[in-house]
């Protein structure tokens, strides 16, 4: 489990089982993104929670899960660089 510790102390991490996380302090859990079925059966990653694109198609759930986390750990999961 990756976590990320902002300057300000803030905890940033993708949802996991892994640790007591209510051990780091006051929880505030957001949805990062919507991974459902399209039309045709497909699945798709929806990461506009996260101001990100829709990914997919894949032909299997665990792929569009995949590539979200990927898609998180690069893009939400990172300190910003200093102006």
């Amino acid at each position: 489990m990756q976590l990320l510790i902002e300057p300000d102390g803030t905890v940033r991490c993708l949802y996991r089982e892994a640790i007591e996380l209510a051990q780091l302090g006051t929880l505030l859990i957001r949805r990062g993104s919507y991974v459902e079925p399209d039309e045709q059966g497909q699945w798709r990653a929806d990461l506009a929670p996260s101001a990100g694109p829709v990914l997919g198609p894949f032909r299997q759930r665990s792929e569009a899960l995949a590539a979200e986390e990927a898609w998180l750990t690069e893009h939400w999961l990172t300190l910003a660089e200093p102006a």
